[in-house]
C-alpha cells in the first residue's frame, strides 16, 4: 500500500508595524511595509498608530490597515496633566495586548512615536520577535528600555553600541519614501508643479510634516528680502501656519514665493530645488543624502535629548551640510541661504560630500531582517 504524502500548508507571514506621530516615523514605516510586499506579496501587515495623529490618514492612503491607540506623550511643563496621559497609556497597553492576541503576528516592528512603545512592550512580554528601527544617532529612552529583549535593532549611524547590545545591532540606514536618484529628470515637471520658472534658482524650505515654528518665523520676518532676492522660494509651512504665511506673501505681492502647508510630491520639491533648508530629523537627513543637493540644517531644540542637533553635527563635521542653530535662524537664516545659493563652488562642494553619506536600499535590508526574525 502506497504511503500518502501530505504537504503542510505554508502560513502567510503576519507583521505588526507600530509607530507614527510625524512623517519622520510614518514614511520609513510605510517604506518598509512596501519592501516586505515586494519580497513576499502574501505578507499580511497591520499598522498600529496613535489616535488623532497623521498616520491614521497616511497609512490607509498607502493601502494598509491601521488601528489607533489613545496613547499620548508626557507633558514636561504641565505635570498635573500627566494623570490622564498615564490612564491613556494603561488603556493603550491593554488594547495593544488584545490587538497582538487577535492578529497573532510572527514579528512586531517599532519605528518610534507614541504608539510604538505599548505595542513593542506587549510583544516582548508575549515572546513575539521584535525589531526596533532607531533612526537617530542618539537613541531614545523607549528604545533603550526595549532593546534588551529585542531580536534585532536596525540603526543608521555608527557607534550605537553605547546604547544597545552590540550583537543585536544591524546597520541598515534609514528607509526613505523614494530612491530620489532621478530628480534631475523631473526638473521641468517639478518647476511647473510649483508654478516656477527655470529663469532663477530655487530655495526649498521645509519644516517637517508638521512645520517648524522657528523656520516659519525666520521667513515671515524676511518676506521683503526674499521677494527682492532674485531667487524663487518654495515654503512648506505645516497646516497650522499656512494661512498666516499665505496672507504675508499675498500682502507683499511676492510672486517668487510658493507657499504650501504640506508637500505630497517631495520628489518634485527636491527636483525643483537648488538648495534645501530643513530641520534635521533622521529620516529627512537620509532623504537629503540621496538627493545630494546643498543643505542648510536648522535642528529643532524641542526634541528628546536634542537628537536633531546630533544628527546635523554628523553631517556638518564632514562638510556635508551647513548648520544653523535654532536660536540664530530668525536673524541669519535667509541671508545664509541667499549667500549659499549665489556661491556655485560651495554648493558643489557640499553636494559632493553629502552624496558620499547616502545609504540605499535600507527598506529592503530592514524588511529582510523582519522576515528573518519572524521565522524564529
Amino acid at each position: 500500500m502506497k504511503e500518502k504524502k501530505y504537504m503542510k500548508r505554508q502560513k502567510h507571514k503576519k507583521i505588526i508595524i507600530g509607530g507614527g506621530g510625524t512623517g519622520g516615523h510614518i514614511f520609513p514605516a510605510i517604506s518598509v511595509a512596501n519592501a516586505l510586499k515586494r519580497i513576499d506579496s502574501s505578507v499580511d501587515i497591520l499598522f498600529v498608530g496613535a489616535e488623532g495623529k497623521m498616520e491614521m490618514e497616511l497609512v490607509p492612503e498607502a493601502g494598509y490597515r491601521i488601528i489607533g491607540l489613545p496613547v499620548a506623550g508626557f507633558n514636561r511643563k504641565l505635570v498635573f496633566r500627566n494623570f490622564s496621559v498615564l490612564m491613556k497609556l494603561l488603556k493603550s497597553l491593554s488594547m495593544a495586548r488584545k490587538i497582538i492576541k487577535d492578529f497573532d503576528p510572527d514579528a512586531v516592528v517599532g519605528f518610534g512615536g507614541y504608539a510604538s512603545g505599548p505595542v513593542l512592550w506587549q510583544a516582548e512580554r508575549m515572546k513575539i520577535p521584535v525589531l526596533i528601527q532607531e533612526q537617530n544617532s542618539y537613541a531614545g529612552v523607549t528604545n533603550k528600555i526595549l532593546a534588551g529583549k529585542a531580536s534585532a535593532i536596525c540603526v543608521a549611524y555608527d557607534n550605537m553600541e553605547k546604547y544597545f547590545p552590540k550583537k543585536k545591532i544591524i546597520k541598515t540606514g534609514n528607509p526613505v519614501r523614494h530612491n530620489y536618484d532621478n530628480t534631475e529628470d523631473l526638473k521641468d515637471n517639478a518647476l511647473s508643479f510649483f508654478n516656477l520658472t527655470d529663469k532663477a534658482p530655487v530655495v526649498l524650505v521645509i519644516g517637517g510634516s508638521l512645520g517648524a515654528g522657528t523656520i516659519n518665523k525666520s521667513l515671515s520676518e524676511s518676506i521683503s528680502r526674499m521677494s527682492k532676492s532674485g531667487y524663487q522660494w518654495i515654503w512648506q509651512t505645516g497646516k497650522s501656519y499656512f494661512s498666516t504665511a499665505q496672507s504675508l506673501v499675498s500682502e507683499s505681492s511676492a510672486g517668487n514665493i510658493s507657499v504650501h502647508d504640506f508637500i505630497s510630491r517631495m520628489d518634485y520639491a527636491y527636483a525643483a530645488a537648488d538648495i534645501i533648508v530643513s530641520r534635521a530629523g533622521a529620516g529627512t537627513i537620509s532623504e537629503l543624502c540621496l538627493v545630494g543637493k546643498p543643505v542648510i540644517l536648522v535642528p529643532s531644540p524641542n526634541v528628546a535629548e536634542d537628537h536633531q542637533t546630533k544628527n546635523a553635527l554628523s553631517l556638518s563635521y564632514c562638510d556635508a551640510a551647513v548648520l544653523v542653530r535654532d536660536e540664530d535662524a530668525v536673524k541669519h537664516l535667509v541671508d545664509i541661504a541667499s549667500n549659499l545659493i549665489s556661491n556655485k563652488e560651495e554648493r558643489k562642494f557640499l553636494s559632493e560630500n553629502i552624496k558620499k553619506m547616502a545609504d540605499r536600499d535600507s527598506d529592503i535590508r530592514i524588511a529582510e531582517e523582519v522576515l528573518k526574525i519572524s521565522g524564529k
